[in-house]
């Protein structure tokens, strides 16, 4: 990172996608750290940046005995602990983790014990893991209660308990009512509509760019499976053995989207949520990356004019990869015809209340057995068909499970190791299915041209002062791109 400013605000972040990155010297304690060390952050003025661990030894500084530097990223203790923790709130978040049996599976994956385990969550968390799992499960059985009209027995098991009578338990120990109860001490929701939904509320920090973001994904929907309707979006989805749609708008004044979902999505709701708040971009901070964007003058006014802008990510990797690979050298207009023609051939058919939507997108597993002629007789010439059969079968054999724990590090490499991917479709697969904020298509002719012409080389090199919020300035220059086509036509 060769900005000190933007690997400030990283290391304040203590993001660790980061880590590994830079290391960060201070004046005062002749110490160097890792950007995710846990101690106090020193003030700006006392911070040294350095790129690698050696030349901050070199001059004079000496390594940190909590963050570990001198370990590489992933195998120092801090690593260990922080890595246990978020696999095991993505575990619950997922839905994935029912019963104790699966702790002292996860505490194996890093050599530990049970026992161990739990003392490392303590630590870090202050809560047991069945603490932490009980109260998220409830916050989420709440929400049900407040915002649905569910049964509260599909609430229940939807939040991820495994009987009625733990779920009466844990509620009335928690909020001193029972679920029924505090069902009925709220406001009367209205009438059910005619398909049946119900609706959740996903909040986000303001501002927020939805008919932007909109835009983005109309120009690249798939048709019977997306479908933008107004200020909507509406999309088929299997999770698991569930089908269903969703029906998404926005809610600015207060700060948040509204959530529409078939029943049939009820038992994968956990999954759902967790999926929707990475195709929208709910976790980013519009404050902190307008800050440090808009001092470049270049930027500067895209970021007055598209407050809060999301990076788009996706309801699938293995779908988002796909519409990259289609994507090489194309126009955005015939990656999606060709997306379409895909989905058409090897989507699942479904069943909804819309007319537009009437097919799931193509997974890993529908590829199963598909040749080089099924998928060229749509179109697709050779390179990308081989690029899109390696890619499904590295799928079924758990590529993006593999990549989801690492894809800072690991992901842009692992996907150029499979034929017909380069750099420039990694990096866009990176930003868009694994939210990695960094990203940066120095190949894109758009960006190129946004730039005044720059070679790749140039334009990455231009591309630096953006760190670490490069994703970000990508979407503005796209978006100033697009509006520049658009204002050029008679």
């Amino acid at each position: 990172m060769n900005d000190e400013e933007s690997a400030y605000q990283a290391m304040v972040s203590r993001d660790s996608r980061f880590d590994g990155l830079f290391y960060v010297a201070v004046r005062t304690t002749g110490i160097y750290c890792r950007p995710v060390c846990p101690a106090r952050k020193p003030l700006r003025k006392n911070c040294h940046f350095f790129r690698y661990a050696e030349q901050a030894e070199k001059a004079g500084y000496r390594p940190c005995l909590r963050c570990r530097p001198e370990l590489a990223p992933g195998n120092a203790p801090i690593d260990q602990a922080a890595s246990l923790c978020q696999q095991f709130i993505d575990a619950i978040e997922a839905g994935l983790l029912d019963s104790d049996s699966h702790l002292p599976e996860i505490a194996r994956r890093f050599s530990l014990s049970e026992r161990q385990f739990r003392r490392i969550l303590h630590q870090q968390l202050g809560i047991s893991p069945q603490e932490l799992r009980q109260s998220r499960r409830l916050k989420l059985a709440r929400q049900l209660l407040t915002e649905t009209r569910l049964p509260v027995t599909s609430i229940a098991f939807s939040s991820g308990f495994g009987s009625i009578r733990q779920f009466n338990s844990a509620f009335v120990t928690h909020y001193h009512l029972a679920p029924t109860a505090f069902r009925k001490s709220l406001p009367a929701l209205p009438d059910p509509q005619q398909h049946q939904t119900e609706k959740v509320r996903l909040s986000y920090r303001p501002p927020f760019a939805w008919s932007a973001l909109l835009r983005f994904l109309a120009r690249r929907s798939i048709k019977e499976v997306e479908w933008i309707d107004g200020e909507y979006y509406l999309r088929t989805l299997a999770i698991g053995q569930c089908r269903g749609w969703i029906r998404v708008g926005d809610d600015p004044r207060q700060h948040c989207l509204r959530v529409e979902f078939s029943h049939s999505l009820t038992p994968v709701l956990p999954v759902l949520l967790q999926r929707l708040r990475q195709l929208f971009d709910l976790s980013a901070r519009p404050d902190q990356i307008a800050d440090h964007l808009s001092r470049d003058p270049l930027l500067a006014p895209l970021v007055l004019k598209n407050p809060g802008l999301r990076v788009p990510g996706c309801f699938d990797p293995f779908e988002l990869a796909v519409r990259a690979i289609l994507g090489q050298q194309v126009t955005v207009a015939a990656a999606t015809t060709l997306s379409q023609r895909l989905a058409a051939r090897f989507g699942q058919p479904v069943v909804t209340p819309f007319p537009e939507l009437s097919r799931l997108a193509p997974t890993a597993e529908d590829l199963t057995g598909a040749t080089a002629d099924d998928i060229g007789s749509l179109g697709i010439v050779g390179s990308r068909i081989n690029a899109i059969l390696a890619l499904a079968d590295a799928t079924r054999n758990g590529l993006f499970r593999e990549l989801q724990h690492d894809p800072q590090f690991r992901g842009p490499q692992l996907l150029t190791e499979l034929p017909g991917i380069g750099p420039w479709t990694a990096q866009y697969i990176a930003m868009r299915a694994f939210s990695l904020t960094d990203a940066f298509p120095k190949e894109d002719i758009a960006l190129r041209k946004a730039l005044g012409g720059l070679t790749p080389r140039a334009a990455e090199q231009r591309s630096l002062v953006w760190s670490p919020w490069r994703s970000y300035a990508v979407m503005l220059l796209w978006q100033a791109e697009e509006n520049k086509k658009a204002t050029a036509k008679p």
